[in-house]
């Protein structure tokens, strides 16, 4: 990826009652501010799903973020399933132990 390009602001949405939807460049400098974005729209909705298809680009910080999301999601009672996890933080899942977190293992 060439770091002259500018990566898309990661940002959360609710297209549906059902779903939370990741976008952008989910890394470092954006993470904390998704996982708080995130779970504010987890408090108010019902969802189960949280897609990951927009995701243009996510670090360690990104995965945390998703993984903590679940945690948030189980805590409150509900489970939350990953959809559309992109190639690289599902390897990023992998290299980490955490695959089977995000349903990702075999």
């Amino acid at each position: 990826m060439d770091p002259s390009v500018p990566q898309a602001a990661a940002h959360c949405e609710t297209p549906d009652r059902d779903t939370l939807v990741l976008s952008g460049a989910l890394t470092f400098a954006s993470a904390a501010r998704v996982y708080e974005q995130a779970v504010v729209a987890l408090e108010r909705g019902a969802q189960t799903r949280l897609d990951l298809s927009g995701l243009t680009r996510s670090d360690s910080a990104g995965l945390a973020c998703v993984l903590a999301l679940l945690a948030r999601a189980s805590r409150s009672g509900r489970q939350l399933r990953i959809a559309n996890p992109p190639e690289s933080l599902r390897a990023l899942a992998e290299v980490c132990d955490a695959g089977g977190l995000l349903g990702t293992t075999a």
